[in-house]
């Protein structure tokens, strides 16, 4: 104590200095022999309530701090405390100070400080962030899905926005410090390499949004996998861990890889896995992306492809429906190609071939119910069951002979019965009928139609041989060109009929083993020769016209469609030798009726007999003589045998 009573330090007064302020000390607060003086620190003194301290200590100390329980604790003990207790009292209280003066200037707008929650009402959560201060968080930064997802004593950070609202309270925020934590943090990780995590919030321009921590970045759709992804929609909402390749907090400007991560990751496994891997075993892996053509899986640094033929035995259109990514699936390796690092996977391989059994379960003849799979232009794929597949072409769709499209008769989804009729196990193909299940329209036709029975029906289709009419679902007749028309000579049905036309037709055979039904348009209407015979007989006088010449007479066209023969010999009373002599093609003549043949449809006509007003006689008992060397009427009914308009071809 002698030697630092010796040697004063800086800062200190003399000795008559401290006798003063030893004396004004005894004078106002104790007596004299309570007052421990010191040559090191004036200050020390005294107690700090006894003191008055310089403008300096006056401009450090605030007034509050001038007096403390603490020093009035130690100035009431200071004859058992040890000398230089009150020195230590003091440099507690001076650093209390210090430290909250350094706390108090970090509490300005813009910050970031801890704080406690103390409070939750409609108006907000307020927090106590130290210094004896209070601020107010809007109660929806603290919301989830509806819920308030903090409680009272829960630590948090907040953001000082200001430090006094107009109710006198200051304002924080929790996502603003949460935001700028994540700044540092993005700033942090770009420096040193490592990865941040966030979830991918949606699918933008180029690639996908990621929320990092309340931060948007940008992940660009080339650094999304060490492979190329279609459907980035599919990893939407999902947690991935990246590296930040690009930062630019000024301009809130982010860029995550995902690939750097990925292929840190899958070298360190690869070697691991290309030594198991091996042709034929079964593995483990997890879905990594989903492709229209398959899925990629991860089998532990190396993707394989997962094809969609080979997901299901069934018909499988779109892997979306059988795998989502993230999904952890067993797989069986089928080719595998170690220099080219290249895996081909199988699901369907896991189960067994449902068309190894096929011919046991679906026997020929036996009928089935399925689903239509697909529609194409010859047929429906019918699923008989998962992984197997039948064929029911359009000609086995109905009975009817019309070929519609297949659309027209059945659509996606549908419920149909059909027959098994042929199996093909290696060919991995089933035929099926669906009008086998029907009733065949011919086994009951001849119950619902007869022979002369007229019907109504539409051309379906014209032939160079006559014309296919339906007449109900299932049944076609043919008219041939021959039965189209009495009058006419039809060379072509088109020349008379129309595709899609609606005609009445006459049935006139019946063949139900060959399925053949044949009709007849003209036989609708009376026959030229059947009016003909109702109305005349032989004797009367008709007129005719001359159509054409042969050496043995002249046709005569008695009406539409029915022609007479005149013998040349009964064209004039005079002898002639061809007709052409006497008459003229065209030339319209009065004809006697001398003969009509029922059975072959031919009549026997005279001009010259037109003015004679005798009987007619049977010809075939008129003399020879008759006519004196001209030929008789028998033997012109011996000509009158030569065809008419029906056989025309043989009259050279």
């Amino acid at each position: 104590m002698a030697t630092e009573e010796n040697k004063p330090a800086a800062g200190t007064t003399n000795d008559s200095d401290n006798e003063q302020t030893q004396t004004s000390a005894t004078a106002t607060t104790a007596p004299a022999s309570d007052v421990h003086t010191s040559s090191n620190s004036p200050t020390a003194a005294a107690p700090a309530s006894a003191v008055e301290p310089t403008a300096k200590e006056e401009h450090r100390i605030p007034a509050t701090y001038a007096s403390t329980p603490a020093a009035e604790t130690a100035h009431a003990d200071e004859e058992e405390e040890p000398r230089g207790a009150s020195d230590s009292d003091f440099g507690a209280i001076l650093e209390q100070y210090e430290q909250e003066q350094a706390e108090k200037a970090n509490f300005q707008e813009g910050s970031v400080v801890p704080g406690k929650v103390i409070g939750i009402n409609d108006r907000g959560v307020v927090i106590d962030f130290g210094f004896k201060s209070e601020g107010l968080v809007p109660l929806e930064e603290f919301m989830e899905n509806g819920e308030v997802m903090v409680k009272r004593g829960d630590e948090v950070e907040v953001l000082i926005k200001s430090m006094e609202s107009q109710e006198g309270q200051p304002v924080l925020s929790r996502a603003d410090a949460v935001r700028m934590r994540a700044w540092d943090d993005l700033e942090k990780a770009y420096r040193e390499g490592t990865p941040v995590k966030g979830r991918i919030v949606e699918r933008v321009k180029g690639g996908l949004r990621v929320d990092v921590d309340g931060v948007a970045a940008f992940l660009p759709g080339s650094q999304v996998d060490s492979r190329p992804v279609r459907n980035l929609d599919s990893l939407k909402n999902q947690e991935i861990e990246a590296k930040v390749i690009k930062l630019n907090r000024k301009r809130s400007n982010v860029v995550l890889s995902r690939k750097a991560v990925l292929e840190e990751q899958n070298e360190s496994k690869k070697d691991s896995t290309l030594d198991q891997l091996e042709e034929g075993i079964i593995v483990e892996g997890q879905i990594k992306n989903l492709t229209d053509y398959g899925a990629f899986v991860d089998l532990g640094g190396i993707d394989g492809l997962l094809h969609v033929t080979d997901m299901s035995w069934g018909r499988l259109q779109n892997p979306g429906e059988m795998f989502r990514v993230g999904e952890n699936v067993q797989v069986k390796v089928l080719k595998f190609d170690r220099d080219r690092e290249r895996v081909s996977l199988g699901y369907k391989q896991l189960l067994p071939d449902p068309w190894e059994s096929v011919e046991e379960r679906f026997i020929i003849g036996t009928r089935v119910k399925g689903t239509i799979a697909s529609v194409t232009d010859y047929g429906a794929f019918v699923e008989l069951e998962p992984g197997v597949e039948g064929l029911v072409h359009v000609s086995e769709m109905s009975w009817s002979k019309r070929t519609k499209h297949p659309g027209k008769l059945v659509n996606v989804g549908d419920t149909v019965e059909a027959e098994v009729l042929g199996v093909d196990p290696r060919a991995r193909r089933i035929s099926l009928g669906m009008k086998q299940v029907q009733p065949n329209p011919w086994d009951t036709l001849r119950e619902r139609y007869q022979i002369g029975s007229r019907i109504h029906g539409r051309v379906r289709n014209l032939t160079d041989f006559g014309a296919f009419i339906e007449i109900e679902e299932g049944i076609d007749g043919l008219v041939h060109v021959s039965d189209i028309s009495w009058n006419k000579r039809v060379k072509h049905p088109g020349e008379v009929l129309k595709k899609g036309q609606e005609i009445e037709a006459v049935i006139t055979n019946i063949d139900t083993e060959n399925r053949r039904l044949s009709l007849s348009i003209k036989d609708t209407e009376q026959s030229a020769w059947d009016r003909f015979i109702n109305e005349h007989k032989p004797g009367d006088i008709i007129k005719g016209k001359i159509t054409r010449f042969a050496n043995f007479g002249a046709f005569v066209e008695l009406a539409e469609g029915l022609e007479g023969l005149c013998h040349v010999s009964e064209l004039s009373e005079e002898r002639v030798n061809r007709p052409e002599d006497v008459a003229q093609v065209g030339q319209e003549m009065d004809f006697r009726i001398l003969r009509i043949e029922q059975d072959t449809k031919k009549i026997g006509l005279s001009h010259r007999a037109v003015a004679h007003d005798e009987p007619i006689v049977d010809t075939k008992s008129y003399s020879s003589e008759a006519r004196g060397g001209m030929a008789s009427l028998a033997e012109l009914g011996g000509l009158l045998n030569r065809p008419t308009s029906t056989d025309e071809d043989k009259e050279s």
